[in-house]
């Protein structure tokens, strides 16, 4: 099979989709790979790597578009991206879809094959494809939202730990998936006052059970959040729904109620975001002030350490680029359900339940649309 590796064009996003160890990889398998020029240069990997490893280096995107038989991506494909995918084209990429109606009408109109990595499931349960991103994500969170609780950037002009004799700031985690434990995990050895926010009793205890007292943890109700948000200096949205839009938890009323230099950071703006004010923005331009909440929204945070998040999405994501290159997708999908719960649009149908439900298209059964 011919895989193609663009260079990711999304704002400030320096992720690549295959590093040089994992195109080394599918050359191996007897599959080539064309590279766009530059296409490494985020995570200090040059041409002449990709070269050595057995890529064809291109200089226009064009050319992989027309040629590749799957495209192996990062992020969503942009509209000019997205005008270049024809049918019988395999994308396999981040798409987050529910939010997303321009997207998806883009990518039904192609008639490709769209294989999401962050609908991919494991035998194990869980997201496997996805939750590389969402530890990375969640540390980065608490950074952030350090960062911003500074006054010179809108904050309140606190500490996140504190000192001894004066309080740390109050951290209030929605969600205990994995977004929010990595978030903890750096809330926790910043010295925070740390509270964890979920529905699931399940969830909750083994959050308890793995960070003890040095956490609170809160069964989710409208008043534990409304409560608990108010008094937040900083509030970390990790909420997930598998392909489905955030639920809103933090409403605008809320917003305005919030302290004045208090900062939500929604890592779940990707997902649409589970705060009524959050709209996505960029690495360039990362923050913005509603009713004087400082909001962090940025729609790819692991593209600001794009080397930690380049291997570590290709470790969960090569194993799978390899089966459908080897197999090609149709026995790839139907001999692996959880391959094909990534499956999300293919030849015009939209064949994940949740997108279909959240955007209004009629849902095909992926075996069927397979058929």
């Amino acid at each position: 099979m011919l895989i193609g590796v663009p260079k990711e064009i999304k704002n400030h996003e320096y992720r690549v989709g295959m590093a040089p160890a994992s195109i080394r990889e599918a050359v191996a398998h007897g599959h080539e790979v064309i590279v766009q020029v530059n296409a490494g240069e985020g995570i200090s990997a040059s041409d002449d790597e990709y070269r050595a490893v057995g890529a064809q280096i291109v200089d226009d995107p064009q050319e992989i578009f027309a040629n590749a038989e799957m495209i192996v991506k990062v992020k969503e494909p942009q509209a000019n991206e997205r005008a270049m995918l024809r049918p019988g084209q395999i994308l396999f990429t981040y798409l987050h879809l529910a939010p997303d109606s321009e997207q998806t009408r883009d990518l039904v109109d192609s008639g490709a094959t769209c294989i999401a990595y962050e609908t991919v499931t494991s035998p194990r349960g869980g997201l496997p494809l996805l939750a590389p991103m969402s530890k990375v994500a969640g540390r980065m969170a608490i950074q952030a939202g350090a960062y911003c609780l500074e006054h010179p950037h809108g904050g309140l002009g606190m500490l996140l730990g504190g000192v001894p004799g004066v309080d740390p700031a109050k951290v209030v985690i929605l969600g205990a998936g994995v977004v929010g434990t990595h978030a903890t995990h750096i809330a926790v050895g910043m010295g925070a006052d740390v509270w964890v926010v979920d529905r699931s009793p399940e969830v909750i205890e083994a959050h308890w059970q793995q960070f003890g007292r040095s956490t609170n943890t809160v069964f989710s109700t409208r008043d534990a959040v409304e409560r608990h948000v108010l008094e937040a200096d900083l509030v970390i949205g990790g909420v997930l729904i598998p392909g489905a839009a955030a639920p809103k938890l933090v409403t605008a009323e809320m917003v305005r109620a919030m302290k004045p230099g208090a900062v939500i950071v929604d890592v779940a703006i990707d997902q649409g975001g589970c705060c009524e004010t959050a709209r996505p923005t960029t690495h360039a331009e990362p923050t913005y002030v509603v009713d004087d909440v400082v909001h962090y929204c940025v729609a790819n945070m692991p593209g600001g350490v794009p080397r930690t998040s380049t291997y570590a999405l290709n470790n969960v994501t090569l194993p799978h680029v390899l089966t459908l290159a080897d197999k090609g997708y149709r026995q790839a999908l139907k001999e692996d359900r959880h391959l094909r719960d990534g499956l999300n649009v293919h030849e015009g149908k939209i064949t994940y339940q949740e997108v279909a439900r959240n955007l209004g298209y009629n849902y095909v059964d992926p075996e069927t649309a397979l058929g």
